[in-house]
């Protein structure tokens, strides 16, 4: 059975919350399960420990997700909040999921990153980031609606010839949710784009050219909500399916 290791979203102590409020906590939200347990595949919740140990667990990985959930720090990528006390980001999960980014480059492992997931791919690569794609690209188009969360969608425009059009070959207008209000501002060296917002184009996919077999993928929308949903979404498995040869063949 193939194991896939998800990086954890983190809660921190919070007296207000009623259970284990005193307690970090490390999590993974349950369509993301649901989309990596697929057959012959077992899901692996990444822990947060000291690398030490934590490297005896991913040397026993064969594949990665990294999962959506807070902001990076713009202090990640070098940057200063453009606002006062807004979008400081996540710095302590940053510093967790560099790491096992890290480890899954240099072990040549297949990496599948989504929305936070791909931001941090690009910083891992010396990218940045729109820290408020409203504030900072205000011809842009909404990409993220709390109300709506994933049922907000648009459309995407696919490198031609380059690994989504060939997955998605003959789809037509593909669409996507956009659950995001971060993006890639500039793209990190050794990645290319696979995919842009049709309508502003706004990066939307990318892959490490640099990687054997082109092994490492990184999507913004969130594939694993749109499991079972149809038409006009993309399938998420043909992307998933996809990550998984990858594993299979490394």
């Amino acid at each position: 059975m193939l194991k896939i290791g998800i990086s954890s979203c983190f809660m921190y102590p919070d007296p207000s919350r009623l259970v284990f409020g005193p307690k970090n906590l490390a999590y993974v939200e349950s369509d993301m399960f649901r989309y990596v347990a697929q057959e012959g595949v077992l899901p692996v919740l990444i822990p947060d420990l000291p690398f030490d140990k934590l490297v005896e667990i991913l040397t026993e990985l064969d594949g990665f997700v990294f999962q959506g959930g807070t902001d990076l720090s713009p202090q990640t990528y070098g940057e200063e909040p453009i606002q006062a006390g807004k979008w400081l980001g996540d710095p302590y999960r940053d510093k967790y999921e560099m790491a096992i980014m890290d480890f899954a480059v240099r072990q040549k492992k297949p990496v599948l990153a989504i929305c936070r997931g791909i931001q941090l791919l690009n910083v891992y690569f010396g990218g940045t980031l729109y820290q408020d794609i409203a504030t900072q690209v205000p011809q842009s188009i909404i990409h993220r609606n709390a109300a709506k969360y994933d049922s907000l969608t648009h459309q995407i425009t696919f490198a031609k010839n380059e690994t989504l059009d060939i997955i998605y070959k003959g789809i037509e207008n593909p669409m996507v949710n956009s659950v995001h209000h971060q993006g890639i501002k500039t793209l990190g060296k050794g990645l290319k784009i696979l995919a842009r917002c049709s309508e502003d184009g706004m990066i939307e996919a990318v892959e490490a050219n640099m990687a054997p077999n082109r092994n490492i993928i990184g999507v913004q929308w969130h594939p694993e909500f749109s499991v079972g949903k149809g038409k006009p979404l993309l399938d998420p498995l043909k992307l998933y399916s996809y990550f998984i040869e990858k594993v299979k063949n490394q």
